[in-house]
Formats: structure tokens, C-alpha cells, sequence
């Protein structure tokens, strides 16, 4: 639509990002999502972010990349995905499932994208309560990037300030699913495990297959994504 603000998503094929996708739109941007084959070992993960981007995006770009160069990262190297019985195991300990500067890479290329489009907004889902306890999720981390990409590109020079949204850094994974059912996200659309069945099917004991399910749990509803038995 001629006049509305354009918006550079970070489209992870997850919850969160679908929910943040939602929420640029809701709040009046044209979404120009974008999604990252990285190497990775969930790389169904890219099918649901298709799917999603099919439904609310003006343009969809996934970025070849492969941070198996560099490992360090049971999702880009021969590393076992921790699996756990449940939330209570999971501890404030950085996980071996964190890819080393993975938001670092994805929002340089996002930004360089914003600037192309002439877009001064981007938005990443990322949250800083129910998560694994990434370093590059926290709130100064992006507050330190936003700071950074306005020095950094003409735009930013010119005075067209970038501004990165996180709208999601504050909430539960059951308050952003609830928020995402309001705004018709349809989460059969997502996967989130870390280590899913080559159908797709998730594990259920990986950290992100956990906080799913709890935030499921506590907003109250089914969640539709197939699990394996056990």
C-alpha cells in the first residue's frame, strides 16, 4: 500500500518472530522479512518462515550463509543438543546451543537491507525472560547495535534515525503467545525445537521445545505443532 512505512523483519520460522511479524504489521508497516540458512541443524525451521512470510510479507529474502565455518554451536557442529524432563532443569548457564554472535550477523544484514529499502525500522524477536539466556538478546545488547548502525550508515548520517523494535523482550512466552493469537498468528505455522525428527516432528526436551510448552501451558491453549512420543 503507497505510504505505509516499510519494516525489515527477522523471520526465524519460531514463535517469536512470527509474533513480531504480526506486530509490525498491526502496527502499520509493509513487512520485508528476512531469513537466514545458516547451517542449521533445524533448518525445517526455514519452511515455517516461508509459510509465514507467504502470509504477511511484501517481500521474503532468505540469506545463504553458513556458520559451520566457525562452529562452537550445537546447532552448526557435530555437538548433542542438551535435552532435559522439563523447565525446572534448565539453568541460568549459557547453553551450548547458543551460535556465537548468531544476532550480531542476522541485524548486519537486516540493517544493511533496511538501508537499501530506505526502511528505518527493524524488528527481531528477541526476549529477555522465558529464553535460553543468549548474551545477544539481552536489552543493552540492542540498545549498544541501534547506537552502532546509526553511526554506521548514510542514513543514520543524514539524521534518519534507524530504530530497532523488540517488542517482545519484556513478555513471557505465554503472554507473546497470547498477544500472537489476538493478532491471528497461527502457530502450526512455527517450529521452535532445536533438534526435531527429520518429518519436522519436535523433540520436547530441548530448552526451546520446553519454554514452548510452558508458554502454551500457561496461556491456556493447545499447542498445534506435532511432538514426538516421548
Amino acid at each position: 500500500m503507497a505510504g505505509r512505512k516499510k519494516a525489515v523483519v527477522l523471520l526465524s520460522g519460531g514463535l517469536d518472530s512470527a509474533t513480531a511479524m504480526a506486530i509490525a504489521r498491526n502496527e502499520g508497516f509493509d513487512v520485508y522479512a528476512m531469513s537466514f540458512r545458516y547451517g542449521q541443524r533445524h533448518a525445517i525451521e526455514l519452511e515455517c518462515a516461508e509459510q509465514q512470510a507467504q502470509a504477511s510479507a511484501e517481500e521474503f529474502r532468505v540469506v545463504e550463509i553458513d556458520l559451520r565455518a566457525f562452529g562452537g554451536s550445537a546447532l552448526t557442529a557435530d555437538i548433542d543438543v542438551p535435552k532435559h524432563d522439563g523447565v525446572e532443569e534448565l539453568t541460568d548457564e549459557i547453553p551450548v546451543t547458543y551460535v556465537p554472535a548468531r544476532n550480531t550477523v542476522f541485524l548486519s544484514y537486516a540493517l544493511a537491507w533496511a538501508e537499501v529499502l530506505g526502511a528505518n525500522d527493524i524488528f527481531i524477536g528477541v526476549n529477555a525472560l522465558d529464553y535460553s539466556g543468549y548474551p545477544d538478546c539481552r536489552p543493552e545488547f540492542i540498545a549498544a547495535y541501534e547506537k552502532m548502525a546509526n553511526l554506521a550508515t548514510v542514513a543514520g548520517v543524514k539524521g534518519q534515525s534507524l530504530k530497532i523494535h523488540t517488542p517482545l523482550i519484556n513478555l513471557t512466552k505465554g503472554e507473546i503467545i497470547q498477544l500472537g493469537l489476538d493478532l491471528g498468528v497461527d502457530y502450526a505455522k512455527t517450529t521452535s525445537c532445536y533438534d526435531p525428527a527429520s518429518d519436522g516432528r519436535a523433540c520436547g526436551h530441548c530448552d526451546s521445545c520446553l519454554l514452548r510448552k510452558k508458554g502454551f501451558a500457561d496461556a491456556g491453549c493447545r499447542d498445534p505443532r506435532p511432538y514426538m512420543e516421548g
